[in-house]
């Protein structure tokens, strides 16, 4: 059987990609200037990458560090932002400490972005930056995501959702531009972890933390540990959930999530489901 047809949709994909990439390129270079909200994930660290290469020093990324944020994210930041030479700056939020947003309401993630942009907005405004861009892409466009109010609220752009790069887009080109984060998995604020009304406190965000670093160092690669007052419920990647429920694993993550302060460790069989929290709203995507 001849390999030509594989070949031509290859070469019909790529081009397509590469079309998407000159059009992000573009959409930049057009901005003249730009402040990345840079989280560390593959997509805001793709954007400031790919910002820097295409202005300069006439673009900035900058972390949001705050009590929600994952060491993880901020190590990842740190590691692309020195690999590719890339202006960063660190701030400090401080979205626990709005009433709005510790009492978890289903748009939690409003009162953060809200937050993030005030902080993001004086910057850009005092340095003269032209916009504030972010990492949304185009596969963000049908999820329920409220933090996308205050992105239009205040004006942020999303360069890869308007050259219409999905997430799988941008880890192709992000492994294209020798990114070692291409493949990391995606992940959220701590607080996505807790039930919505349920109150986000610091205490729990260190909790839940802590719980997700004892799965890592065992090795797991996809996962979330959904913190339900005294159960810690996993969510594990459904080729993962085997190993998890071999007899020496779940003794240690029995024993280390217990020592944390959890009195139940459940596995939940349907495995890891993005948002899966969102699951018992009925709510139109925002």
């Amino acid at each position: 059987m001849s390999n030509a047809p594989l070949a031509t949709a290859a070469v019909v994909e790529d081009a397509d990609l590469n079309a998407k990439a000159a059009a992000l390129d573009a959409r930049l270079a057009g901005l003249g200037s730009v402040l990345v909200a840079y989280s560390g994930g593959v997509d805001s660290a793709f954007l400031a990458v790919t910002a820097a290469r295409v202005l300069g020093s006439r673009s900035l990324s900058v972390t949001a560090d705050s009590a929600s944020y994952p060491e993880r994210h901020r190590d990842l930041a740190i590691e692309i932002a020195r690999a590719f030479n890339l202006r960063h700056e660190i701030i400090h939020t401080d979205e626990i400490g709005r009433p709005d947003y510790r009492a978890n309401p289903a748009n939690r993630c409003y009162y953060c972005k809200h937050e993030l942009y005030t902080h993001l907005s004086a910057i850009a405004r005092a340095r003269g930056f032209a916009a504030i861009v972010d990492g949304s892409n185009a596969d963000d466009r049908g999820d329920y995501r409220p933090g996308r109010q205050a992105a239009r609220e205040f004006g942020v752009l999303s360069p890869l959702d308007e050259s219409g790069l999905t997430k799988a887009d941008i880890r192709s080109l992000a492994r294209r531009a020798g990114m070692s984060s291409w493949d990391e998995p995606a992940s959220a604020c701590l607080s996505s972890r807790i039930p919505y009304h349920s109150e986000v406190t610091d205490e729990k965000l260190r909790t839940i933390e802590a719980a997700e670093r004892v799965l890592r160092d065992l090795g797991f690669r996809i996962f979330r540990v959904r913190h339900h007052d005294a159960i810690a419920r996993l969510e594990l990647g459904r080729d993962e959930i085997a190993r998890a429920l071999d007899a020496d694993v779940s003794e240690t993550i029995d024993r280390e999530l217990r020592r944390l302060g959890y009195q139940h460790v459940t596995i939940d069989l349907r495995g890891y489901r993005m948002g899966s929290l969102n699951e018992a709203l009925r709510l139109r995507p925002v």
